[in-house]
C-alpha cells in the first residue's frame, strides 16, 4: 500500500510539474483527488485493510493528499503569473501612438450664413419671426395679392396637401400673420425651409431656404430700402460692396425691383465668378402693395413698408464661393469641415 501511494503521488508531481496551463491543472486535480480520482479510490479500499494498519495507511494517504494539494496550489500560481504577464505583453499600450481623435461637430454652411445674416438685421433692430411650413393657400397667395387665377401660382410649382393646404413656397406668409395682429411698427425677418417642385440640379432643389424681411411703419420709402439693403451687403460682403437696384416685378410689391452686388472677387472689374458683368444679384425686394396692406387690415394711406427676399442656399454659395448646391445637402464630412 505503502509503494502504491508513493506511486501516485510521484505520478501526480510529474504531471503537474508538466502541466502548460490552468485547465490542464485542473484535469490533474480531477484525475487523483476527484471522487472517482486514485487517491480517493485508496480511500474506498481502507475496508480491505487489517485494523492495525488503517492508522498507518490513513495518515500516509492524509501526506500524499496535503503533498499533491500543495504542489497543485505552487503550480496554480506559478501559471496564473504567467498568464498575467502574457496578457499584458498583448495588451500594452504604446503610448507614443497618436489617440483616436473625437469626431467633434461643427456649424453647416447654411447655419453660418445664416447666424450671419441674422446678426447683420438684429443690429438694425429687427426681430427673428418664424411660422409653419404647411401652410394655407389664403396666407401663401392670396393674402399677397395673388388670386387663384394668376400666373405666378403656375409658376412656383406648388406641392398640394389638398385644395386649401400647402407646403409654403415662400416665408411671406410669416409676414402676413405678423401684420394682421396688428401690432406696428413692423421690423422682421423670416427665414425658414421652402418647398417648389423643382428637379434637383447644381442650383436648385425641392427644399430649401428663404430670408425674407418686411418694414411697415409710417413714412417708410424706397429710399428707406436701397439704405437698408446696401448698409445689409456691405456688412455681409465687405465694406467696398456696392448695390445696383432692376426694375422688376412680383405680385406683393410696386414697384419692384432684383437687387445686385458688385462681385467681391474682381471688386466689380469683370470675372469668372460674375461672367465677366462685375455684377451678381442676391435677392428680390419691393415696397409693400397697398392691396396687401388692406387685406392684412393696415390702412395703405397712413402705412407704408417695404419687403425683401433671400435665398439662404444662394448666399451661403456666394459667399464660400460653392459652385453646386447639391454639396450642401450631400453630407460629405470631406466637404462640410472646410467651414
Amino acid at each position: 500500500m505503502k509503494e502504491k501511494l508513493q506511486s501516485i503521488m510521484e505520478e501526480a508531481l510529474a504531471q503537474i510539474n508538466g502541466a502548460e496551463n490552468l485547465e490542464q491543472l485542473n484535469d490533474i486535480k480531477v484525475a487523483f483527488l476527484g471522487k472517482k480520482g486514485e487517491l480517493t479510490s485508496v480511500l474506498k479500499s481502507m475496508k480491505d485493510v487489517a485494523p492495525e494498519d488503517r492508522p498507518v495507511v490513513g495518515q500516509l494517504v492524509n501526506d500524499a493528499r496535503a503533498a499533491i494539494e500543495e504542489k497543485l496550489e505552487e503550480k496554480k500560481n506559478a501559471l496564473g503569473k504567467k498568464a498575467r504577464e502574457e496578457q499584458i505583453k498583448r495588451e500594452t499600450i504604446d503610448v507614443t501612438l497618436p489617440a483616436k481623435k473625437p469626431m467633434v461637430g461643427h456649424r453647416h454652411p447654411n447655419t453660418i450664413a445664416l447666424d450671419e445674416v441674422e446678426r447683420i438685421f438684429i443690429g438694425m433692430g429687427y426681430e427673428v419671426v418664424e411660422g409653419p411650413e404647411v401652410e394655407y393657400d389664403y396666407y401663401n397667395f392670396e393674402a399677397l395679392n395673388i388670386p387663384a387665377n394668376h400666373p405666378a401660382k403656375d409658376e412656383q410649382d406648388t406641392f398640394y396637401v389638398n385644395s386649401n393646404i400647402l407646403l409654403r413656397t415662400q416665408t411671406s406668409p410669416v409676414q402676413v400673420r405678423v401684420m394682421e395682429q396688428g401690432h406696428l411698427p413692423i421690423r422682421m425677418i423670416a427665414p425658414g425651409r421652402v418647398f417648389r417642385s423643382d428637379e434637383v440640379d447644381a442650383t436648385h432643389s425641392p427644399s430649401f431656404h428663404q430670408i425674407e424681411g418686411l418694414v411697415i411703419d409710417k413714412n417708410i420709402t424706397f429710399s428707406d430700402l436701397k439704405g437698408t439693403l446696401a448698409e445689409f451687403a456691405k456688412q455681409l460682403f465687405g465694406e467696398n460692396t456696392k448695390v445696383k437696384f432692376r426694375p422688376h416685378h412680383f405680385p406683393f410689391t410696386e414697384p419692384s425691383a432684383e437687387v445686385d452686388v458688385t462681385c467681391f472677387k474682381c471688386g466689380g472689374d469683370g470675372c469668372r465668378f460674375c461672367k465677366g458683368s462685375g455684377w451678381i444679384e442676391i435677392l428680390g425686394c419691393g415696397m409693400v402693395h397697398p392691396k396687401v396692406l388692406e387685406m392684412s387690415g393696415i390702412d395703405p394711406k397712413v402705412y407704408s413698408g417695404f419687403a425683401f427676399g433671400m435665398g439662404l442656399e444662394r448666399i451661403a454659395l456666394l459667399k464660400y464661393e460653392i459652385d453646386d448646391m447639391r454639396l450642401l445637402y450631400e453630407n460629405d464630412t470631406r466637404f462640410l469641415k472646410q467651414f
